[in-house]
């Protein structure tokens, strides 16, 4: 058995040290960025706003495949929405609504005339028409993603959340806003209902959960379900004191309730001009 001498004076067997030939170092190093590629990350996520219902829409989308899915459009901004669809040179499978929204008209009416291929998705609970009507466990895939809808009614019956397939994102709607939650007073609203729909879908995420929510109006941008698990001064209520709470709020009705609700029900403005 052959020997070699280090500088530590110590004798070690030849077959003991892992040396490479320049080939194998090479085929080793292009196995290991091979690893490193399969292993970056593939998803994307845009976040943009409408000042006006102060409203967040999502854009998602797998860079590999190119397939996407938008979250929440809105009808004054679906053109920004469409043109950055085509400039990221992706395909838009899906332009999706948490609910039938009452402070602003979707913008999915109109983006389905701008990318064609587009399809709208509403709940089926909703009452509203769109080209796929969904309910609990259904899942919008797009690339190696889905996002998986929850019931979470209370705020409207037919409310959804979309959690992200490897549940690191939940798009809560309004049903759970940062630090608040949706009103109960109008839509076939129930307080207690919207109670049990986030404690029992949205609080049972993984606490390091991001919560991207339909409005904000403060400036925030994003939670952790952790954080509104503990922080949010409605939700960390018990149930009684919650119903109490929402059903004194007195609010004012919102200001496009009339004509964007009959055109939500009716998926947007069909009939826009692009």
């Amino acid at each position: 058995m052959e020997y070699l001498l280090l500088p530590s004076g110590d004798l070690v067997p030849t077959w003991s040290l892992n040396f490479l030939s320049p080939r194998e170092a090479r085929k080793e190093n292009w196995g290991r960025q091979q690893k490193r590629e399969r292993n970056q990350p593939t998803g994307r996520r845009w976040e943009l706003f409408e000042p006006v219902s102060c409203t967040y829409t999502y854009l998602l989308a797998d860079l590999k495949t190119k397939e996407a899915v938008l979250i929440d459009p809105v009808l004054e901004t679906a053109k920004r929405d469409a043109e950055l669809v085509r400039e990221l040179g992706l395909n838009l499978l899906y332009a999706a609504n948490t609910h039938c929204h009452a402070d602003h008209i979707t913008g999915t009416g109109l983006l389905k005339k701008m990318l064609p291929g587009c399809r709208s998705v509403i709940s089926r609970d909703s009452g509203a028409l769109a080209d796929i009507l969904i309910r609990e466990g259904h899942a919008l895939e797009f690339g190696a993603f889905a996002l998986e809808a929850r019931s979470t009614p209370g705020h409207t019956d037919g409310c959804l959340t979309y959690v992200l397939s490897d549940r690191t994102m939940a798009f809560t709607g309004d049903a759970l806003l940062i630090r608040g939650c949706g009103r109960t007073d109008f839509q076939q609203g129930s307080s207690e209902t919207l109670y049990r729909s986030v404690h029992e879908k949205i609080f049972t995420l993984p606490g390091d959960c991001l919560i991207y929510p339909a409005h904000d109006y403060t400036g925030q941008t994003v939670s952790t379900v952790d954080e509104e698990r503990t922080l949010n001064p409605r939700l960390t209520q018990s149930c009684e004191a919650f119903v109490q709470l929402m059903n004194n709020l007195n609010l004012p009705q919102p200001q496009q309730i009339d004509f964007a609700v009959p055109a939500n029900l009716k998926c947007g403005i069909q009939d826009a001009a692009t």
